[in-house]
């Protein structure tokens, strides 16, 4: 017998909560993982891999979750106010992720080594303009008043569609990180594999629900 729409939604809805659910202890394990392992302050590069994974893996998966409807943390608060929270986020992501790139260039010319010698130096650099470039549009939205010959749902939709794409930089920098001599000399077998999962969740779970919110309108209503 065929589900009703009803009942479609409610499994709908329910897939959704625990995907978001999962991203929220995904990001926020791996975050810690990588804290773990790297030790911080054991060396100057230390801070790098744990600034990078607390920006590109916790406070940007949280900033995106916070408009999730089915498993934001601060469903309690306005539109405007899970806003700003997104903004203060992603700022902090973008603070953190400049200071582990400024780092690892020092940590690099202590050594007298090369930089942007990898896919994972260039793929972070690339991630760390991007959401630069991300949060100065970011203010468009803020202070729409700025941009008055822009329709603000086209700019929330550029905005939503250029940060899904920077999340997804993010998350490519990560994953081509722990294919690093650091992270491989540490992490062997299956735990290497359950690492390299952890950005490829919350990737699918960002990418389902910004499609929803912004590209796919017409998805199944109760």
């Amino acid at each position: 017998m065929a589900l009703s729409v009803e009942t479609e939604s409610h499994i709908y809805r329910a897939l959704r909560t625990a995907s978001g659910a999962a991203a929220h202890l995904v990001a926020l394990g791996f975050t810690i993982f990588v804290a773990v392992l790297a030790r911080p302050g054991s060396s100057l590069f230390s801070w790098h891999p744990v600034l990078m994974s607390l920006a590109f893996s916790f406070l940007m998966t949280e900033a995106l979750l916070v408009f999730s409807p089915e498993s934001s943390l601060l469903r309690s608060l306005s539109r405007k106010g899970r806003a700003r929270c997104h903004w203060v986020l992603q700022l902090l992501a973008l603070l953190c992720a400049l200071l582990g790139l400024g780092l690892v260039i020092l940590h690099k010319e202590q050594l007298g080594k090369g930089h942007l010698a990898t896919w994972h130096g260039r793929a972070g650099l690339l991630a760390v303009l991007w959401a630069g470039l991300q949060c100065s549009g970011g203010v468009g939205l803020l202070y729409p008043k700025l941009l008055p010959r822009w329709p603000l749902a086209k700019l929330k939709l550029y905005h939503a569609t250029s940060g899904l794409v920077g999340y997804l930089l993010g998350s490519a920098s990560l994953l081509l990180g722990m294919c690093s001599l650091w992270f491989t000399a540490t992490v062997t077998g299956g735990v290497w594999y359950l690492a390299v999962l952890c950005p490829v969740i919350t990737s699918l779970v960002i990418m389902n629900q910004v499609s929803n919110a912004y590209l796919y309108r017409k998805r199944i209503q109760p």
